[in-house]
């Protein structure tokens, strides 16, 4: 199964000119952790709210601090014609609940959790989420 088949389409993208506030506020009104950060439909970056929080808060930047301050920049993704076990077995060896889903063109199509992975094949996603609950590199998983 390709992960096009299990994947979210309707993927809110954060600005990175936009303000830390903003995408706080975009992530509770979306119930997500995270977002891709993209310049049009290009991908540069995720946050996510351990980001907001680590990287701004407990260093006491303001609220309208931009998104690209803080963002990830290290790009973790899949393809949208990748294979879901595939996709899983990365997802584990890099501790990642969520990958962006780009098309042949590096655009941002999507977004596939351990969930949507779940719904398509208990097993696979079952082993990603066991590698990503292990302890790894000193940090909790994201």
């Amino acid at each position: 199964m390709k992960v096009s088949e299990v994947m979210t389409t309707e993927v809110k993208i954060a600005d990175p000119s936009r303000t830390i506030q903003d995408a706080a506020k975009l992530m509770d009104q979306t119930d997500c952790g995270s977002l891709p950060v993209g310049e049009g439909d290009r991908l540069v970056g995720m946050i996510t709210d351990r980001d907001i929080v680590i990287r701004a808060v407990a260093a006491g930047l303001p609220a309208d601090t931009p998104i690209r301050d803080v963002m990830t920049k290290e790009m973790k993704y899949c393809f949208e014609n990748d294979e879901v076990e595939d996709v899983a077995e990365n997802m584990g060896d890099i501790q990642m609940r969520r990958l962006p889903v780009l098309n042949s063109k590096k655009r941002i199509v999507g977004i596939v959790s351990i969930g949507d992975l779940a719904r398509s094949d208990d097993e696979c996603a079952g082993e990603a989420l066991a590698s990503i609950a292990q302890p790894g590199n000193g940090r909790a998983a994201a």
